[in-house]
C-alpha cells in the first residue's frame, strides 16, 4: 500500500515520508506536492527508495506418483 504522510509544524516546516513506493519512483509521486509546499530543506531515503522492484517468478515443480495397483 502506497502512503504518503505529513507533518505540519507551528512554524510552517512540513515533514514528507512515503511509504509502500519502491525505488526513485517516489520522487515523481511527490514532486508536485513538493513544488506547491516551497522549498526542500532536506530529503532523506528510506530503505526502499535503494530497493528494487523485481518481478518474482514462481516455479512449481509436480511430481505424479503412479500406483501399480
Amino acid at each position: 500500500m502506497e502512503t504518503l504522510e505529513f507533518i505540519i509544524y507551528p512554524d510552517g516546516r512540513v515533514q514528507e515520508k512515503v511509504t509502500g513506493i519502491i525505488g526513485a519512483s517516489c520522487a515523481e509521486v511527490t514532486a508536485a506536492i513538493e513544488a506547491q509546499l516551497g522549498r526542500v530543506l532536506s530529503n532523506e531515503p528510506t530503505s526502499e527508495f535503494f530497493a528494487t522492484n523485481t518481478p518474482q517468478n514462481h516455479l512449481v515443480n509436480t511430481q505424479s506418483a503412479h500406483s501399480e495397483w
